[in-house]
């Protein structure tokens, strides 16, 4: 893994490896293209992941994100494709003024046990910035030709 995809723009951020992540590498770029960094697991053990059950596995990092800026937690979809494990809570955020090790809850939705070992890819971070809101009250929303049609109300096929 390269340590930085020369996509556009580099930020930096602070991170601390904490004891049970010194022999692991830091997050990191598979690719020069690839827009989320590897995150691993910093487990002591192997974790034997049972289909429907859940588990948190620990990273070993804490990161310190600049003002404006939060971290989302992803699902690897080779992960997902061949055994079935997802990220139940997808994406995850990692606010700003959070300072705490990063854990990345995993799912088995697979038909076979999965064993999470030390050191395996089990998540992707992309840092993004984050656009706050002012709200401003109405009595009446704008509305639009879809009004308040939901789930499924535009249909399956082309026009």
């Amino acid at each position: 893994m390269s340590s930085l995809s020369p996509v556009v723009h580099a930020l930096t951020v602070q991170i601390e490896r904490l004891p049970h992540a010194q022999d692991l590498p830091l997050p990191g770029y598979a690719t020069s293209g690839a827009a989320g960094l590897d995150l691993l697991a910093a487990v002591e053990k192997d974790v034997v992941l049972q289909p429907g059950e859940r588990v948190l596995i620990p990273t070993g990092l804490k990161v310190a994100l600049p003002a404006g800026y939060e971290m989302q937690v992803r699902p690897r979809s080779g992960l997902a494709l061949k055994h079935g494990l997802v990220l139940p809570n997808s994406p995850g955020t990692i606010d700003q003024d959070y300072r705490g090790e990063i854990g990345i809850i995993m799912m088995n939705m697979g038909q076979k046990p999965y064993i999470v070992e030390r050191g395996t890819r089990i998540a992707q971070a992309v840092v993004a910035p984050v656009m706050c809101v002012q709200w401003h009250e109405e009595k009446i929303v704008e509305q639009t030709e879809r009004g308040a049609g939901g789930f499924g109300s535009t249909g399956t096929t082309s026009a």
